[in-house]
């Protein structure tokens, strides 16, 4: 029996599902199948699209029909593990908490029955995979968040967010890589961008990077912000092992 299952989506797409629950397992499956896919240079595919326990696959029904692109990801993910995936590197994103960063920190901290403090703690203990990108250009979907931080988002979103907001929404957490209506709770806001067109690379991570949190004071907010509008900055990126 294949560890996948493959599905029509919509009449010019195929997902092929890897997993049904989110885990770093999961992870490394799509990331494995959607190498695979990439390696094989199958004609008449135009997008590979990885996500939570998916890849979707888009493809010109003009050269290559569903039939055909079945046979040949069949034949190209005999085998396929969790074993063997590209580990990712970890950026370092430091983020200030609370005040006018972190609007909803107290609120999160009062939910819980926490201190801020502790908020803060749970929060830049772990480091999160990038699990998938979606929603917005470098919006990175992680998982790792402590389940006792998991908070419902608001009742009613907010019309804009800032970019570099850092939240989190029932059991994720994440940065908003621009600024974007959205209904998590922010809790802190980090001066770098995940995404900037301007930049090379334009995206700070990929999926199957990591995320590594770091709390800052707010003076060394507007240093870092004026260092990276100066070009001088220095992101801290630990390589993979």
């Amino acid at each position: 029996m294949r560890p996948y299952q493959i599905s029509v989506c919509g009449d010019s797409a195929i997902n092929i599902v890897v997993a049904n629950a989110i885990s770093p397992e999961a992870s490394a499956l799509v990331r494995n199948a959607a190498a695979r896919i990439q390696a094989a240079g199958i004609a008449g595919i135009e997008d590979i699209v990885p996500t939570f326990c998916a890849v979707m696959v888009a493809y010109n029904p003009e050269i290559i029909s569903y039939e055909e692109l079945v046979s040949a990801v069949h034949a190209n993910l005999d085998g396929l593990s969790a074993q063997g995936a590209a580990a990712g590197k970890t950026i370092v994103i430091p983020v200030c908490y609370g005040g006018e960063y972190g609007p909803d920190l107290q609120h999160v901290a009062e939910f819980h029955d926490m201190s801020s403090e502790e908020v803060i703690q749970r929060h830049t203990e772990p480091t999160y995979l990038i699990a998938m990108l979606g929603f917005l250009p470098g919006f990175a979907y992680l998982s790792g968040l402590d389940p006792k931080l998991e908070t419902p988002r608001l009742e009613v979103p907010r019309v804009r967010i800032e970019a570099g907001a850092v939240g989190i929404g029932g059991a994720q957490t994440g940065i908003y890589p621009l600024p974007s209506p959205g209904g998590w709770q922010i809790i802190g806001r980090s001066p770098l961008r995940p995404y900037d067109a301007e930049r090379t690379p334009a995206f700070l991570y990929a999926a199957g990077d990591s995320i590594k949190f770091e709390a800052i004071t707010a003076d060394e907010y507007q240093a870092i912000e004026a260092a990276i509008t100066a070009g001088t900055y220095k992101y801290r990126v630990k390589e993979a092992n």
